[in-house]
């Protein structure tokens, strides 16, 4: 049976071949530059939906010896050739309104254009605002962003629109060729910011929404045993988390009792957290520095007296030291 991702990225890719067939007919109909550029960015969208489809696919493969934490990366590849297609088509657009800056072209049909145009961005934003919204909810990168590229080539459609009107009421031909500018600058920008965030997972860049989302959850199933949590790294490979972090607690603790902990602090936080997280923790016995913010009562082993409680925050779990190192003592 077919997944809920792989049907909705199908949904995108066959939205695309007929929008685009559509776009092209228009384009055809009109000579205008500015339809065009709309219909060069659809074969962009068909392109990109078909890798991405492969790339659900990918993703969706178990773990194996070659790939130990899955094949969920495939999707910032997915999305890097998105951005990659998307800055390409910006470019060809760009390029050819230059040459018709010089070498303009006449426009024949534009109110049967101009309906046509608006039928194909009242779909892509329809069924772009779908995929964001399914994307987000099943925590799938490629999903979410050929969702944000169909709403953004629902935007620059509309824009279009925009500018084919006042050419109808105006009779400004001209306009044709700066609406062609615009969005073809646009698009760059957007290809550029996709080939940004691609690169950044493809580099295990820090998310820190992603950090953050990790951090509020422990804080609301934070246990007094747990007496800090440091060095925290989050990573997503497709739609599962992999976070490493280092755990204190008491240094009396047995064996048996620290991998029940551990356990139990996977557990909690999994059944917190939308997403499926891995946890790979590493235990630290406390130390006598550790008694000011430890809020064990009957602790056997106490040298201080309970202060005050550290709060959990990105700084001071991020940090690969025990929160006392951490405290600034101006």
């Amino acid at each position: 049976m077919m997944s809920r991702e792989k049907r909705l990225v199908l949904l995108s890719l066959l939205t695309g071949l007929v929008l685009m067939l559509i776009k092209f007919t228009a384009y055809l109909i009109t000579d205008s530059n500015a339809i065009f550029t709309d219909a060069a960015e659809s074969i962009v969208n068909v392109v990109a939906s078909g890798f991405a489809f492969y790339s659900i696919y990918l993703s969706a493969r178990p773990r194996d010896e070659n790939h130990p934490y899955g094949h969920g990366k495939v999707e910032f590849f997915s999305v890097f050739v998105e951005g990659g297609l998307i800055f390409i088509a910006g470019l060809i657009i760009l390029v050819k309104a230059v040459y018709n800056l010089f070498f303009p072209n006449e426009l024949f049909n534009l109110s049967e254009g101009i309906g046509l145009i608006a039928l194909t961005g009242l779909i892509n934003f329809i069924v772009g605002l779908y995929l964001v919204k399914r994307g987000r909810a099943l925590k799938s990168l490629t999903i979410e962003a050929d969702g944000k590229h169909l709403q953004v080539d629902a935007y620059s459609t509309f824009g279009l629109i925009t500018g084919l009107l006042l050419i109808t009421w105006t009779g400004l031909v001209w306009i044709d060729i700066v609406i062609s500018l615009m969005l073809g600058a646009f698009i760059l920008f957007n290809g550029y910011r996709l080939l940004r965030k691609s690169i950044g997972g493809l580099m295990d860049e820090s998310d820190l929404e992603l950090v953050n989302e990790v951090v509020d959850t422990l804080n609301t199933v934070r246990r007094t045993e747990w007496i800090d949590i440091h060095n925290l790294r989050v990573q997503r490979y497709g739609n599962e988390l992999h976070v490493d972090c280092h755990l204190t607690l008491p240094r009396y603790y047995k064996l048996d009792r620290v991998h029940d902990e551990i356990s139990a602090l996977d557990n909690i936080v999994n059944a917190k957290l939308s997403t499926r997280t891995e946890f790979f923790v590493h235990a630290d016995p406390c130390l006598p520095e550790c008694c000011s913010y430890c809020g064990i009562a009957d602790c056997p082993v106490r040298s201080a007296a309970f202060t005050n409680d550290i709060q959990w925050d990105i700084q001071n779990v991020t940090r690969n030291k025990k929160h006392f190192e951490s405290i600034d003592p101006s």
